[in-house]
């Protein structure tokens, strides 16, 4: 089990890195983008569609390291006035209903790519891409998000700190 467990925290981690190695991309792209149009000549057509994969990527593939980290953004108002019982009810629940929604979405996600395959879709702009190597991102990425949750749920951490405001 301890091996299971150090893959998927490895694969959270190499997910959250090559999310870190795609925002260093949209970074290098938009200075040779906007370089290569001050200096009067027109930017790569693939250099715009690169960026433009690099941030579905990068979203799909940083979110779940997210989630781990309460990195996400959320509301504790409600929290934060309630008792210590009922603060670990409603983050649970609130928890569970984030497995549900990423399920339902990792589920949604797995029938596009499965389209996309049986089709043979390809997303034609400066080049050629099969679809699939885009739409593959969305039910591995609300899978792991949907664990991760899930860890939320029935783990010892709460999701919510019931601690309102910033505390960095």
């Amino acid at each position: 089990m301890r091996v299971l467990t150090r893959l998927y925290d490895g694969l959270v981690k190499a997910m959250a890195l090559t999310a870190a190695m795609m925002l260093l991309w949209l970074m290098v792209s938009v200075v040779v983008s906007v370089a290569m149009r001050n200096s009067g000549n027109q930017p790569f057509a693939w250099l715009f569609t690169s960026s433009e994969y690099a941030l579905l990527y990068m979203t799909m593939l940083g979110a779940p390291w997210l989630v781990r980290e309460k990195g996400h953004v959320h509301i504790e108002l409600l929290t934060a006035k309630l008792p210590v019982a009922a603060k670990g009810i409603v983050s649970r629940a609130v928890a569970l209903l984030c497995v549900l929604v990423c399920a339902i979405l990792a589920w949604k996600g797995y029938d596009l790519f499965h389209t996309n395959v049986v089709r043979g879709d390809y997303d034609v702009r400066a080049y050629f891409y099969p679809r699939w190597l885009l739409t593959i991102s969305f039910p591995i990425s609300f899978g792991v998000m949907a664990i991760e949750f899930a860890r939320f749920v029935v783990g010892e951490d709460l999701l919510h700190t019931g601690e309102a405001g910033i505390h960095e």
